[in-house]
């Protein structure tokens, strides 16, 4: 690997504040030498780095795309903001919520739901309008995130449970976090991880220097293999004994029943709370963020925070001070105070003096769980929501801020994707590439700063293995449902022209033979696979048998 170079981030103004945020207690530190195994583990796997380039437009792959359009309408006067010789990387800021529907913010059109500072957000940044995750449920979709590859190239093809065995992001896998490691950043993941709950797996063992967190969904169990931190508070009468008769009491598929939906919070890669209470969990999170983002302001070093919601994922949990204030009900309870507390970081930054140069995203995981109604949010205008391949379950909400290099109130119709995150920060920060896998991910750069003819890199988006995306046309091998009232009698091969039809609703597949032929041949040769996919489909079914 070629030596890397970085421009030492440097603070004009350095206030040592906290604002409104207390930090959590039972703080980690991460040694220079566990900084340097994590240096030393990801040398083999890493190519030599992109340069912070004055022309950015030089990294972007355009690819000409059937119906691809260079900007929205509404974006095309925006002029871009240059970048200049000595400009400093930024700090990054991604807040990745878990199963909020397209619709389920006042700036994509919620009728109920009111979210004033992500609004805000989309007016001084720009707001994606077809912006995809790489999966339409919770592991698949967050490794796609942190490793810029299809989920299947990378190890976790579907969702993994605590208990089961079922492993978690293999540790030989380069993420975000150590790629910029590399360049001097201090990284921190708080939330939900659901990557693997054993110690290998877990954010500290993949480049990240803390964790604070929940290890997997909030409507899950205790892990077996947990260690307790000696301090541990234990709620609701639980202990190490309750928990150890539950274990030895009645399983299902390996956890106790007794036990469903209490999680533990985690510091580090021990537990500090059993269970969770949720009802705090989302200001909680958000008080360890800020509390990281001071420290690393204080350290002079640039940071990577990755804040991860548990929710609005089920089961729902809000404070008595958002208990009941949302017109849509608990669901677009949760929503207000998340972002509420989104407008916490963003007032943390801009109190800091380091707004201007720093790069927050704001999306989801995945669509919402139509399945459970008024609990489950809204996709609105798409079809279908999670565990699909329809738009409801894979385009997301997505808006980004950063004052120093995007323009304020850019809309951007072009499809770009979470898998695209890993080289966009490594082209701004100059950190090296991975090579232990093909990167699936492109650098939208020139999508971000709305630099002129930017379109989306993507020549071809593909959906598990039975979709595929090309421009405007959005093709179906086979059709899977999750609410039997939107089940239709056309179960594929199915096709749509998104651009006509963002509701999947015509099938269009008799009139345009030959764009379907065609994209029934890209799908043959989909990426999103792996070598021992077969094993463990095979091992999924015979648990299914038991």
């Amino acid at each position: 690997m070629s030596k890397i170079t970085f421009r030492v981030f440097t603070c004009c103004l350095l206030f040592i504040c906290l604002g409104n945020s207390a930090p959590a207690q039972h703080s980690s530190v991460v040694t220079g030498e566990s900084l340097a195994k994590v240096k030393n583990s990801i040398t083999d796997k890493l190519k030599s780095p992109s340069r912070f380039d004055l022309d950015r437009q030089r990294n972007m792959h355009i690819v000409e795309s059937s119906g691809a359009k260079a900007q929205a309408q509404e974006s095309s006067d925006v002029q871009p903001i240059p970048f200049e010789e000595g400009d400093q990387a930024p700090n990054i800021v991604v807040i990745f919520n878990d199963d909020q529907g397209y619709q389920d913010l006042g700036c994509f059109g919620s009728p109920n739901i009111k979210t004033p500072r992500v609004d805000q957000m989309a007016a001084e940044g720009i707001k994606f309008t077809s912006f995809m995750v790489a999966s339409s449920v919770c592991s698949p979709s967050r490794a796609a995130l942190l490793t810029g590859c299809y989920p299947n190239r990378v190890g976790v093809p579907s969702v993994l449970f605590p208990n089961r065995g079922t492993g978690g992001l293999p540790p030989e896998q380069v993420t975000i976090a150590e790629i910029l490691k590399t360049v001097g950043y201090n990284t921190a993941a708080v939330g939900k991880w659901h990557l693997g709950d054993e110690r290998k797996y877990l954010p500290t063992n993949q480049g990240f220097d803390s964790y604070y967190g929940i290890p997997y969904s909030n409507d899950m169990f205790p892990a077996s293999t947990m260690k307790y931190a000696d301090d541990c508070v234990f709620r609701e009468g639980q202990s190490h004994d309750t928990l150890k008769e539950a274990f030895a009491g009645k399983l299902s598929k390996g956890n106790p029943v007794s036990m469903k939906q209490k999680v533990p919070l985690m510091r580090g890669e021990e537990c500090i709370e059993f269970p969770a209470d949720q009802t705090t969990i989302t200001r909680r999170f958000t008080d360890e963020g800020i509390h990281f983002i001071s420290e690393s302001v204080k350290e002079e070093k640039p940071f990577f925070l990755y804040l991860a919601h548990s929710m609005p994922h089920i089961p729902l949990y809000v404070s008595p001070e958002f208990n009941k204030k949302s017109k849509g009900g608990l669901y677009g309870d949760v929503i207000e105070e998340i972002d509420f507390n989104t407008g916490r970081v963003l007032d943390h930054l801009k109190v800091l003096g380091i707004e201007e140069n720093t790069l927050v995203i704001f999306t989801s995981d995945n669509g919402p769980w139509l399945v459970m109604k008024e609990n489950g949010g809204s996709a609105l205008p798409l079809f279908e929501g999670k565990m699909t391949t329809f738009e409801g379950g894979q385009r997301v909400p997505c808006v980004m801020k950063w004052p120093a290099r995007i323009p304020a109130g850019i809309v951007c119709d072009e499809l770009a994707a979470t898998i695209d995150l890993l080289p966009t920060f490594a082209a701004i920060t100059g950190a090296a590439l991975p090579t232990v896998q093909p990167l699936d991910g492109k650098d939208i750069l020139g999508l971000l700063t709305n630099q002129p003819g930017a379109k989306t890199p993507h020549q071809y988006f593909f959906y598990k293995q039975n979709a595929v995306r090309h421009g405007d046309w959005k093709y179906h091998s086979k059709e899977q449902f999750k609410v039997k009232e939107t089940a239709r009698p056309t179960q594929g091969p199915t096709l749509y022209n998104l651009k006509d039809d963002i509701g999947e609703s015509n099938n269009v597949i008799d009139k345009y033979p030959e764009i379907a032929a065609h994209l029934a041949k890209v799908l043959e040769s989909n990426p999103n696979k792996r070598i021992g996919d077969q094993k463990r489909n095979s091992n999924n079914k015979k648990e299914k048998k038991k």
